[in-house]
């Protein structure tokens, strides 16, 4: 992946242009920060059980926080950058504190209810901050060229890698930790882990903390990589986007996360080109209504993989994996 930039790779029909160009870095950029953004859900609902519909909350804190601070306060990008994930940590503490008061739909009601404000106030452009429904963009003053312009390209890809390796590397620790344990107990049955004599409430605060920072963090090099942020990466939209990613991949499954990530930012980007070609123009009227609006096909996607592939694509390999192990003549061979 890492050399990706530097080879000259054709696809087509996947990918735009060669991987060394800046079109397919940017839409590659994308696939990685999208999985990362994925994983930092999976916290949540893989490991957790905790549906959440305010995610986008924290990836808007960290798009919006690191805009507004680099306008505002004139920072260099790494300070910005530290005091964005600062307000990320808190703002998470603060709301996951009042929403893991509640379980199941009350839960996501209230994250929902955080959303929906994060989501009103950008809107509504307080002192100008914001920028309404036009978004928002970075004073480059405080970024480094190198991260700059359509030439630079290969460097906010080689960055976003770089997120996405991070993350992994934090989800893993956590899943693996004693708290990570307890929370994946409480997912199958909280009152036998309370009986134990464990605190459910804090190992799901951990985890929720952990998964809005991640969040964040992934955010912040969301609006460098695009250049500014927009309303819908606060809505509660955007955090049904990232539960069809991990539903796609397989719920519970961390690389299931990754590659529903990667897979629906491809198509989504990819079908969109396909919908508006000549092909699909041609096409007669049954047909092409369908085919030239890119959500119904992710729709219809994901309602056969619900009905068809329960656990997503990790699951189905899974399965084709322990079909092939139990053969007797695969054995042999």
């Amino acid at each position: 992946m890492a050399a990706l930039p530097l080879l000259n790779i054709s696809i087509p029909g996947v990918l735009p242009t060669p991987t060394y160009q800046p079109g397919t870095l940017q839409l590659l950029a994308m696939c990685l920060l999208m999985a990362a953004a994925a994983l930092s859900y999976h916290l949540l609902i893989g490991v957790a059980g905790l549906l959440s519909f305010g995610h986008a909350l924290y990836f808007g804190a960290g798009s919006y926080g690191l805009a507004i601070i680099l306008n505002n306060l004139g920072l260099p990008l790494l300070p910005a950058m530290g005091l964005t994930l600062v307000v990320a940590l808190v703002l998470s503490t603060l709301t996951g504190m009042v929403a893991l008061r509640v379980t199941g739909i009350p839960f996501a009601m209230v994250t929902l209810a955080f959303a929906q404000a994060g989501s009103v106030l950008v809107r509504r452009n307080p002192g100008g901050a914001t920028g309404g429904e036009e978004g928002v963009s970075p004073d480059t003053a405080g970024i480094p060229d190198f991260l700059i312009g359509v030439a630079n390209t290969r460097n906010l890809y080689w960055l976003s890698l770089l997120t996405l390796l991070v993350v992994i590397v934090v989800v893993t620790w956590v899943q693996s930790s004693r708290a990570g344990h307890v929370a994946a107990a409480v997912r199958e049955n909280e009152l036998r882990v309370r009986v134990l004599g464990l605190q459910p409430y804090w190992a799901k605060l951990l985890i929720f903390v952990v998964a809005g920072v991640l969040a964040a963090a992934v955010g912040m090099v969301f609006v460098l990589l695009q250049s500014g942020t927009v309303p819908r990466q606060v809505s509660a939209d955007f955090t049904i986007t990232l539960l069809v990613m991990v539903v796609l991949g397989g719920v519970g499954s961390k690389w299931g996360a990754v590659i529903g990530g990667v897979l629906y930012t491809l198509l989504d980007q990819r079908l969109s080109a396909l919908a508006n070609s000549s092909a699909v123009e041609s096409l007669p009227a049954f047909l092409h209504v369908p085919l030239s609006e890119p959500l119904f096909i992710l729709g219809t996607l994901f309602v056969l993989v619900v009905l068809f592939m329960p656990g997503g694509l990790a699951g189905a390999v899974r399965r084709l994996r322990e079909r092939f192990t139990s053969n007797p003549a695969a054995k042999k061979n």
